[in-house]
């Protein structure tokens, strides 16, 4: 199979030699690389130069800066990328991220997965941030879940999907779409895929606005969208939290702001969401 990789990068010049040295030592050599300079100020171009002069399999594409928002940010300089290359000549779509180190197998796996299981939409391996001198599981989402910075996606799974959306939990609408379309999202346990990050740095935290955000976006109706406030402050075992995210998701609900999913698209992910809420807190 062939992989088309595309890069978001915005100010990391500090972290993308060590992905793009990872993608260059895979034992699977069949896939071109196209990396998204996202308006970085320090000098990213500067590195990104150096591969795409020695290797031809890296490309690159230059943007103007956008800003920040959470989600929508990375998938916009990801479909810029996309947009350079024809999907057709490709069998799989990957969205990394521009701060991870991938394993020297990471590829062939993903490769032999897909081919051997035509019911694969989603593979991916997990996260392992350093911790004490030790690399450790990341632990931010269940290990079943295929994270946003190491996605491949079968083509065909992906088109059928219409794409990532630009929006806050695009990560996990895709899922949802793509269980709904008959597609697997399946993690690969023996991938570690190294996250670095800023040491002392919990990606964990959330505030209450970045919730009541999330759930919006995602297409919750009040009744999930509740529920999972309260999840969430359940955790931080405030009350005040919970009250601060559903005030949150109740202003974003009162802007009416635009989703970029489908009427359809909302009704499937909060019909998946009763039926995980059944199952796990209902035991139904």
């Amino acid at each position: 199979m062939r992989f088309l990789i595309i890069i978001p990068a915005h100010n990391e010049e500090s972290n993308l030699p060590f992905t793009l040295d990872s993608l260059q030592r895979q034992s699977f050599k069949d896939f071109k690389i196209v990396i998204v300079n996202d308006g970085s100020a320090d000098n990213t171009s500067e590195v990104i130069r150096k591969y795409t002069d020695q290797d031809s399999r890296f490309e690159t594409v230059n943007l103007q800066k956008s800003l920040h928002q959470p989600g929508s940010k990375v998938v916009n300089a990801f479909k810029k990328g996309l947009e350079t290359q024809d999907v057709n000549m490709f069998d799989v779509i990957c969205k990394f991220d521009s701060d991870v180190i991938f394993p020297e197998n990471y590829l062939e796996k993903i490769d032999k997965a897909f081919r051997s299981n035509p019911e694969y939409g989603l593979v991916g391996g997990l996260l392992y941030v350093e911790k004490n001198g030790d690399w450790v599981y990341e632990g931010n989402s269940n290990k079943h879940h295929v994270r946003g910075p190491v996605k491949a996606y079968r083509k065909e799974s992906f088109i059928q999907m219409n794409g990532i959306r630009e929006t806050l939990g695009w990560d996990n609408i895709d899922a949802i779409l793509l269980q709904n379309l008959g597609w697997k999202e399946v993690v690969l346990p023996e991938l570690h895929v190294h996250l670095i990050k800023v040491k002392g740095t919990d990606y964990t935290i959330k505030p209450a606005e970045y919730y009541g955000k999330y759930f919006y976006f995602l297409g919750l109706n009040r009744f999930l969208a509740y529920i999972a406030s309260f999840k969430e402050a359940a955790k931080s075992k405030s009350v005040s939290f919970f009250f601060k995210i559903i005030g949150s998701y109740e202003n974003y609900r009162r802007k009416k702001l635009e989703l970029k999913i489908s009427e359809q698209e909302r009704k499937v992910i909060n019909r998946q969401r009763w039926e995980m809420l059944k199952q796990k807190w209902l035991k139904m």
